[in-house]
């Protein structure tokens, strides 16, 4: 069993490291072409990846399920989130981006309650509140250095939390390579109905740098662009596979927590490619939401694992 703990443990950290560089290559390219451009590349090139996926899982049939409308809805939820969360990296620095994302923990701990009937106890709350001060000291309002584009990482976070418990209510019978085949397809559709509004609304510029990542009109990329956008749906691809491994070879409430492994990289990206240095109050604030995800995975693995059972697991 420790051999499989110490593998679930490696192959999330692995995947959350392999995430993390679509936020590099997206940023590099939000400032010459439009994020839904980039979406319907990545999602050409990661569509046959996960076929294959999804044959080896559970099988083709498998995509055509009696729960086709949750799974859809479900899908367009999460494009909605990334949408908003690539237009926020283009205006933010990265590390600003990816900490106030990681609110995403603590908004499903609050939303657990109202849609699947589970209790929230006082200190999950609590976890909660000192999470949003750390949104507020990263984003320092009143300062004159706040950016509308975090409300957008913020916005992210709890459409992307929900979307996850969604993703629990129907995991009894839905598979991850089957949920990950209909949000890859949302993004497609959902890249060029979108684009497809602004080219007939005739709206293609804007001010500010997210929504001129949203409106661009859409560009024959050059080779090295293309190669970006591409190598996102391989990083897509490759890190799914990884993380669904981890959850497989250990219990998600021990796993769960090496989630946070992601805020190393993206202030290391943004500072080699860009060459962002994260302010005081990024870390600071990015600290304080860290601890207060880790806190209350903590309060919630004592209240639903005894440790006898935890000892108890399976190999």
């Amino acid at each position: 069993m420790q051999n499989r703990m110490v593998g679930g443990i490696l192959s999330l950290c692995l995947g959350v490291l392999v995430f993390s560089l679509q936020d590099p290559l997206v940023k590099a390219v939000s400032s010459g072409y439009p994020v839904t451009e980039v979406m319907a590349i990545r999602s050409i090139v990661a569509l046959p990846i996960l076929i294959v996926l999804v044959h080896a899982d559970v099988g083709l049939r498998a995509i055509l399920s009696k729960r086709f409308g949750m799974l859809t809805v479900r899908a367009f939820i999460q494009f909605t989130s990334y949408t908003m969360y690539y237009l926020a990296i283009a205006a933010l620095p990265l590390a600003d981006a990816v900490a106030l994302y990681f609110m995403a923990p603590l908004f499903i701990m609050v939303l657990a309650g109202p849609y699947l009937g589970e209790r929230v106890s006082w200190q999950t709350l609590a976890t909660v509140l000192i999470g949003l001060f750390g949104v507020l000291v990263m984003l320092r309002p009143g300062a004159g250095l706040f950016d509308w584009a975090a409300l957008l990482s913020l916005g992210s976070a709890a459409l992307y939390g929900f979307s996850q418990l969604m993703a629990r209510k129907i995991g009894d019978t839905e598979s991850s390579t089957v949920m990950a085949f209909y949000q890859n397809g949302a993004y497609l559709v959902g890249a060029a109905v979108v684009a497809g509004a602004f080219h007939l609304a005739g709206i293609t510029h804007a001010v500010h740098p997210s929504l001129e990542f949203l409106v661009r009109p859409w560009l024959w990329p050059t080779l090295p662009d293309f190669l970006k956008m591409a190598a996102c749906g391989f990083v897509a691809s490759a890190g799914m596979i990884l993380l669904s491994q981890a959850y497989r070879m250990a219990p998600a409430n021990r796993v769960a927590t090496f989630e946070y492994t992601g805020i190393l990289w993206s202030p290391l990206w943004g500072f080699l490619f860009f060459a962002e240095v994260p302010r005081s109050t990024t870390v600071i604030g990015a600290a304080l939401i860290i601890g207060a995800g880790l806190l209350a995975l903590s309060t919630e693995r004592r209240k639903s694992t005894p440790p006898v059972l935890a000892a108890a697991d399976p190999a």
